[in-house]
């Protein structure tokens, strides 16, 4: 992966870990194109920056990805890297019938919203010098967290989906997994003051120095990460698990 003078798009850059890497890569001299459900939030991430830029995209409703990649293609044609990182979190109580309002949006928002603008940019990105497609899963792809059911399967889901794609766009789109474990973020109340969770700072520090290695990995690793990614080979899942039923 190249990592300046590329063209980025990155879903959910209003907060948290897509506005954090927004700004470094912006850094590192790229241009860099926020989008998200609310433009304020977006504006607030590029303000003062240079080669920024911010689009509302609903990541729902698969009209409305079609068109803004359309839109996008057409103002940015130059663009080379999407990095999907659009994403919710939701509790949910499976030991009674209760409304699935939740999971379903979960589903939209974190596995049909990146399939939906990855494949809507696919045709565009396969013919872009050092393509590169970003997907954010989550530890929680590997072990799941027993209250965010929905949640720790879109994920799954996304690693999956991201090593069919890696195998299809093979020499033609770079396809890398960025893995994070639990960081002090918004993504759920209170999350971005929790002492177990792993600073935003931190997160991104040990993040952008990946990117920046040559061969890029396959996938993005922080080392607080590695206890759930590697839980099952070797040989600590059910531990894992436990552990994290008490979250």
């Amino acid at each position: 992966m190249k990592t300046s003078g590329n063209t980025i798009l990155i879903t959910g850059g209003g907060s948290g870990i897509g506005r954090e890497l927004a700004l470094s890569f912006n850094a590192l001299g790229n241009t860099v194109i926020v989008a998200g459900r609310h433009m304020e939030t977006l504006q607030e991430t590029i303000a003062g920056q240079r080669n920024m830029h911010a689009m509302t995209i609903d990541i729902d409703d698969p009209k409305a990805i079609a068109a803004f990649a359309k839109r996008v293609i057409t103002e940015h044609p130059s663009l080379n890297l999407l990095i999907n990182n659009a994403g919710i979190m939701r509790r949910e109580d499976l030991s009674e019938t209760r409304d699935l309002h939740d999971c379903e949006q979960t589903i939209l928002t974190n596995l049909l919203g990146p399939i939906r603008l990855t494949n809507a940019l696919t045709d565009h990105l396969i013919n872009q010098p050092y393509a590169t497609i970003v997907n954010v899963s989550s530890g929680l792809a590997f072990v799941p967290l027993s209250g965010t059911p929905t949640y720790n399967a879109t994920k799954a889901a996304i690693h999956s989906y991201t090593v069919s794609l890696r195998e299809q766009l093979k020499g033609r789109v770079e396809l890398i997994e960025l893995i994070p474990p639990a960081v002090q973020t918004e993504l759920t109340p209170g999350q971005s003051t929790h002492e177990d969770y792993m600073p935003l700072n931190d997160f991104i520090q040990e993040v952008m120095a990946q990117f920046l290695l040559v061969p890029t990995p396959k996938e993005i690793l922080v080392k607080r990460v590695d206890f759930l990614r590697w839980a099952e080979r070797d040989g600590h899942f059910e531990q894992a698990v436990k552990i994290l039923s008490t979250y």
